[in-house]
């Protein structure tokens, strides 16, 4: 059960109609994606894969398990996580280039070992991370699309054409019990390389995800070992067993729903990418701490302002009703919050989605400091006795997210432009871009990256209905007219 943090209790008698609408979780619902679709034709790329090999750590470790937490299991039915770096410039031999990509992962993969395992049940059935010697490791997969430049994909705002270029589209965490946990495509370019990489969300987070990125980067530029080792005991952070029923629901006959009458088509999404600079940023964060609210003595930071930002700008693409509930939400990283702390360097799931929700009309109908101060107290409210208490609910009635369980009308935020996402150098220079895949996407879903030219630039990613998006593109208030 998510715990709504709402401005007022105007809206205190509609919990449970918002939790009913939210997270109504239909485990055969989760077999099919949400379609995309773009407003110009996309010419499918042509990409032909040379071979599939695995990979594993240099050096024997034996068996090594790791219980998953609480932290970590509301996100089995997630689809593998997918990020995808473009790099521009002289490889030499494509094949030494992979080779040489794979002689780093070998010697990281020491460290993080469990990215080369499994998922697995213990006698009890609770899940956990398995890494054995005999088990086969990474999978990398070569390929090349001789026909595409780079400039190709970065022109691509949607993920039609990424699709080829990252594995395991479609494919949820929970089959990690038979697929390698990490997959990564190396796509040969006429004038590059592009990485897709596919992590199985229930055993990392976006912080794992880069520290693991970085780290493999380091070690591919001539470092004998990591800077910063992961922290790899879960347990340490929640130690509470829970098991799962992943058992399809049934009919009241008693037999297994299969001809249950499938879910409606979900309205085909449309992605964009929305580059703000940093006189944007900086326009932004002015504008909202501008008025600050009666009592405040706190400014709203960079995230609280742009947060904001993008909430009023899709509720107005959207064309909501006055009385329409609208949530925003954040997956916010927990490992300074948790009592006590973790390091930055715990490796696995240490997020939780944090809620406010609001009507629609009461959001437009005020100055942006409202929506601001909304998010900043139900941000700092998100403490370790609150933490404590969502894993207490969540482990007396457990509930197996979908992807798209993010709230009614929901704008949901995802990874951080903390994570520095361009200086992941594998020794042919910096990414030109870096993009999520198709994976996890629903109207809604906003991504943000530190912006490729550095400083205080944010590269927001967002995913919406088609007719919403066309109003966002139109809404010189939200894109800040340089």
């Amino acid at each position: 059960m998510i715990v709504f943090v709402s401005h007022s209790t105007l809206f205190s008698k509609h919990t449970t109609f918002l939790k009913k609408k939210a997270f109504n979780f239909s485990f055969l619902s989760l077999t099919k994606p949400m379609a995309t679709q773009t407003t110009k034709k996309v010419k499918p790329l042509k990409v032909e894969i040379l071979n599939k090999t695995h990979v594993k750590p240099q050096k024997p470790l034996g068996r090594r398990e790791c219980q998953l937490v609480t932290f970590d299991l509301p996100y089995v039915a997630f689809y593998y996580n997918q990020k995808l770096m473009i790099y521009k410039g002289e490889l030499g031999e494509f094949e030494d280039a992979v080779e040489k990509l794979k002689d780093g992962l070998k010697v990281v993969l020491e460290e993080f070992h469990q990215l080369a395992g499994k998922l697995d049940k213990d006698d009890d059935g609770v899940f956990k991370v398995v890494y054995d010697d005999d088990m086969e490791g990474v999978e990398v997969i070569s390929a090349v699309a001789d026909d595409t430049n780079t400039v190709d994909l970065l022109d691509e705002e949607g993920t039609i054409k990424l699709k080829e270029l990252v594995p395991y589209n479609g494919v949820l965490n929970l089959e990690g019990l038979h697929r390698p946990l990490l997959s990564i495509q190396l796509t040969k370019l006429k004038d590059g390389l592009v990485m897709g990489c596919a992590f199985n969300h229930a055993i990392l987070d976006g912080t794992s995800t880069w520290h693991f990125m970085s780290s493999w980067a380091q070690i591919c530029t001539g470092s004998k070992s990591i800077s910063v080792q992961p922290f790899l005991d879960r347990t340490q952070a929640r130690n509470t067993r829970v098991k799962l029923d992943l058992t399809p629901p049934k009919q009241q006959n008693g037999d297994a729903s299969t001809d249950a009458k499938p879910p409606a088509e979900a309205p085909a999404l449309r992605e964009k990418i929305f580059r703000f600079s940093e006189s944007a940023i900086d326009k932004i964060k002015a504008k909202v701490n501008a008025n600050p609210p009666e009592g405040s003595t706190k400014p709203f930071s960079t995230f609280q302002s742009l947060s904001t930002h993008i909430w009023h700008a899709v509720t107005r693409a959207r064309q909501l009703k006055p009385e329409d509930y609208t949530v925003f939400t954040v997956f916010a990283d927990c490992r300074k919050r948790v009592d006590p702390p973790m390091p930055d360097s715990y490796f696995g799931n240490l997020i939780q989605a944090i809620f406010t929700v609001t009507a629609a009309g009461l959001l437009q109908a005020n100055p942006p400091e409202f929506a601001a101060s909304m998010i900043q107290k139900a941000i700092e409210a998100h403490d370790a006795k609150a933490i404590e208490a969502r894993n207490k609910e969540w482990e007396s009635n457990p509930i197996i997210f979908q992807f798209k369980d993010a709230g009614v009308n929901c704008v949901a935020v995802g990874s951080s432009p903390r994570f520095k996402v361009y200086d992941v150098d594998f020794g042919f220079g910096k990414p030109e871009s870096v993009r999520s895949g198709a994976n996890n996407r629903f109207d809604g879903m906003v991504y943000l990256y530190q912006g490729k030219n550095g400083g205080r630039s944010i590269d927001v990613e967002i995913s919406l209905e088609a007719t919403a998006m066309e109003n966002l593109e139109k809404d010189d208030e939200f894109l800040i007219q340089e």
